[in-house]
């Protein structure tokens, strides 16, 4: 099967989209100093009840606001349990993460294998007509295009803004905001709960556009935990989060492509090989750190970096 670039990059991107937008907002979060280990369950669930209020309504666009406020509310959940009430916020994020995943699975089976509405192409006029690039870029959903401006977006957001400032400043040190009159436990519980409502976003993206329906299993299953390992990954960055993610989504597509040249090899090989092949990456990094080859090293902190000093500890105004 020939498969020419610019179809390759565009398939790269639609796989990687709703990767992109957990990882961002998993990023937001972890930079306030919380970690959220709810993202695998909180997708799954995100993708039913978007695609629940979607067939229901036979709107596409009131699925996605379904998918980012049950986003949302298991963010909040654990905003209230791990940041207000200062509970172990890995030990609520293992448990909201099992709850999710069951919960999407029970309330969605009378859904299940049932067709809904999903999002359509939407070329861009003129820059669609652009030899190479508009097939690679110009030519997709809109849930490509939301993920592709959330890494500017993003980066932007915490670089250059005053708002970012603030966040940044609350995952490093709380207790210096405090003196300076800004409430850090409001900062990680708005932070929560929006990354939780992107991390929505993404659960609708694969049962609305990138693999549209529902079914057990969904497909996305462990999408969660990748999104988890790309923000260590891309060190807390969101430009080499995205780099990451998309990184995944081409090990994603290759194996794909390698079912139909090696019909020998059992398919479920290729469908699960880009997830240790990415823990396989995480491990060359963790060993480049330890490495005293400089030129080794230079190169592993382009895809690397330190997380914030309060992640995930429990902070209690003096």
């Amino acid at each position: 099967m020939e498969v020419s670039i610019p179809s390759l990059i565009a398939a790269i991107l639609v796989m990687a989209a709703p990767l992109v937008l957990a990882a961002l907002g998993e990023t937001l979060t972890e930079k306030a100093g919380v970690v959220n280990l709810s993202l695998d369950g909180t997708i799954l669930l995100g993708a039913m009840s978007g695609f629940l209020v979607a067939s229901e309504s036979q709107s596409a666009l009131l699925g996605f606001i379904a998918a980012a406020s049950t986003g949302a509310s298991v963010g909040a959940v654990l905003a209230v349990i791990g940041v207000r009430l200062g509970q172990s916020q890995v030990a609520v994020g293992f448990a909201l993460t099992f709850l999710c995943r069951d919960l999407a699975y029970f309330l969605g089976n009378p859904y299940a294998r049932q067709q809904g509405p999903q999002l359509e192409t939407l070329p861009i006029p003129i820059l669609s007509n652009i030899p190479f690039l508009g097939e690679a870029f110009f030519s997709h959903s809109i849930v490509v295009y939301v993920s592709l401006l959330a890494i500017p977006g993003c980066y932007y957001f915490l670089y250059h803004t005053r708002q970012g400032l603030i966040l940044r400043s609350v995952g490093e040190n709380p207790d210096g905001c405090w003196a300076r009159g800004i409430n850090p436990l409001k900062v990680q519980v708005l932070y929560t709960v929006i990354g939780g409502g992107m991390v929505g976003l993404a659960g609708a993206a694969f049962s609305l556009a990138v693999k549209p329906g529902w079914g057990h299993p969904q497909g996305c299953e462990g999408i969660g935990w990748i999104a988890l390992a790309l923000v260590i990954f891309g060190g807390w960055n969101p430009v080499r989060v995205a780099a990451g993610a998309y990184f995944f989504g081409m090990l994603q597509l290759l194996g794909i492509y390698f079912q139909d040249y090696f019909t020998t090899i059992p398919p479920q090989i290729f469908q699960v090989a880009p997830f240790p092949l990415m823990i396989f990456a995480l491990i060359l990094i963790n060993l480049g750190h330890k490495s005293r080859n400089k030129k080794l090293t230079g190169w592993i902190e382009l895809f690397s970096g330190r997380p914030p000093k309060w992640l995930g500890k429990t902070y209690k105004p003096a």
